[in-house]
């Protein structure tokens, strides 16, 4: 639910404070007047995040009453099949944490089982943090290429032993848990609980979770957030009364929208066969048999 009003009592405040700038002792910065201001601005501080713990308390409460949904093990094991079911044409997903390619679409160096980007910020931060618990690894000499190339497509630096280095480093089961981990930290995990806010069931959760992966958390015209916000404007979730068909059907909307106005040309079949279809059949639960098509391509889970 959107907070409204704060604009119409800013006025106010902001004229006494002025008036009780101009009347403050300025000679001292010790003077009566300075610790006043700052032990209002330190309680200010304090009782937002109060506030905010609270707030975040009375989600968690919300989520643990909620089913597990895409979280259960055997749900999640099969989101990540149908993600890479459309990021690297297979359903076997535990053979992906090797792959890297550019593949043209101005972000650089795609890579790992969810698609982590040079260019996007993400495989940066992997990088960081599998570095910071195994510095002897064999990625941690590109790291300052890596944040030289940070939202560009540039390979400046990488070129030509960075795949190599990618492919060596992802046969280690470390580095594969820390692309585990980054994915549960960045994209999973705060898409299910999103879902799980808006009132969404266990396909709705996938539908966020592939945003996330494809958009990127992010804050831009098309980043995961902004394009939530939007659907939200158009139509309530299920959180607030809303049908979660139909919101479920303008989030794609959206988001396929978003898709087309970034890369025209670009084929959105894990929207229309797949996650569309999942939806029109009714399967809100997202329970198996699935069948869908990407790419042209058709793909079953038992």
């Amino acid at each position: 639910m959107k907070r409204s009003g704060i604009l119409i009592f800013a006025a106010a405040p902001l004229a006494l404070t002025a008036a009780a700038y101009f009347l403050m002792p300025t000679d001292s910065a010790e003077g009566p007047a300075g610790p006043a201001v700052t032990n209002s601005r330190e309680d200010a501080r304090q009782e937002a995040k109060t506030r905010a713990e609270e707030e975040r308390s009375a989600d968690d409460e919300l989520i643990a009453s909620r089913p597990p949904g895409l979280a259960a093990p055997a749900m999640k094991t099969m989101a990540q099949q149908l993600v890479s079911s459309a990021e690297n044409s297979t359903l076997n997903w535990r053979g992906t944490f090797g792959y890297i390619e550019d593949i043209g679409d101005g972000q650089g160096y795609t890579a790992g089982i969810i698609g982590f980007c040079t260019g996007t910020d993400d495989l940066l931060t992997l990088v960081e943090r599998y570095t910071a618990d195994h510095p002897d690894n064999g990625l941690a000499k590109y790291l300052p290429a890596l944040r030289e190339v940070n939202g560009t497509d540039s390979h400046e630096g990488l070129d030509p032993g960075f795949t190599e280095a990618w492919k060596a480093e992802a046969r280690k089961p470390g580095f594969q848990q820390a692309q585990l981990a980054e994915r549960d930290r960045a994209y999973f995990e705060p898409a299910v609980r999103l879902a799980k806010l808006d009132g969404l069931g266990t396909l709705g959760q996938f539908i966020y979770f592939d945003a996330m992966v494809f958009h990127g958390p992010g804050i831009d015209d098309d980043g995961f957030y902004v394009l939530r916000e939007r659907a939200q404007r158009e139509a309530d979730t299920p959180a607030q009364g809303g049908s979660e068909k139909a919101y479920l059907d303008i989030f794609l909307d959206i988001r396929r929208a978003a898709m087309k106005d970034k890369r025209p040309g670009i084929d959105t079949s894990r929207i229309d066969t797949a996650q569309r279809q999942f939806l029109y059949d009714g399967n809100l639960a997202l329970k198996p048999p699935l069948r869908w098509k990407v790419y042209g391509e058709t793909y079953r889970l038992p």
